[in-house]
Formats: structure tokens, sequence, C-alpha cells
């Protein structure tokens, strides 16, 4: 588990965006299950991967469309260890991934960024897919 000094500046970055966080397989329950809507779901990690390219391209692409997401949430690997597996529940079949990004319409899981689909892409390509994302689903 990472110490709290340590990942706060990286939950930052996305509540900073108006991310909400969820800590416990209670709260994830309750911003994915029977929802109507929208929902952003980023799976947030320590990870060089989310420093550099899925974290901004994240906030990039919310910031360059008007077709957002009507809900923004987030969980921390490694740190909400209930919360995340709670979240990657709803993420299945995809095998556990960290950073990732889900998107939900009407609690149904939409689509999925693996961890794969972020390493070695800069934020610019990840908020570009998210744009292409956001217009067909949002």
């Amino acid at each position: 588990m990472y110490p709290e000094q340590l990942v706060a500046p990286m939950r930052n970055e996305l509540t900073s965006a108006g991310f909400k966080e969820l800590k416990t397989a209670t709260d994830v329950d309750g911003a994915l299950k029977n929802t109507q809507g929208t929902n952003l779901l980023v799976i947030n990690s320590v990870c060089g991967c989310a420093a550099g390219a899925a974290r901004p391209g994240i906030k990039w692409a919310l910031q360059h469309t008007a077709k957002k997401p009507g809900n923004l949430t987030t969980v921390f690997a490694g740190v909400d260890q209930e919360a995340v597996a709670k979240a990657r529940e709803y993420t299945l079949p995809y095998p556990p991934s960290s950073p990732s990004i889900a998107l939900f319409k009407d609690g149904e899981l939409v689509h999925f960024i693996e961890r794969h689909h972020i390493e070695g892409r800069n934020a610019q390509m990840i908020g570009q897919h998210l744009l292409e994302v956001f217009d067909e689903f949002c």
C-alpha cells in the first residue's frame, strides 16, 4: 500500500478536474450500479504512464469537448484496495489493469482502455482517443 503523502498529488490531478474519489466498495456500487447516464471511471496509479499519459490525456480531453461524461469518478490502485477490487468487478471481462479508463452508460461498460493501450502513448493520443469515445457515447 502506498503512503497517502505520496499519492495525494496524484489524486489531486483528477479531483481538481472534477473527479469524485470512490474509496469503498459501497462508494463504487453507489456510483455504478443501476445508474443512468454516463460515468467515466479512472483506475488511477502511481506508475509513469499514469503520470505522463493517462491523467494529462484525460484532463485534456475533458477540456476540449462539449460532450462529457455526466459523472467523473476515480479509484486508486495500491491505496483504495476495497474500492479498486469492486471497480474491477464492473470492468470484467477485462483483466485487472492500472491505470485504466472505463466508460459506463446507464450502468453498462461501453468502453475500456487498458494499461497496454496507455503505455507508449502520449497524453494527446490518449486525449484524442477519449474525444472519439465521448463523441460516440456521451
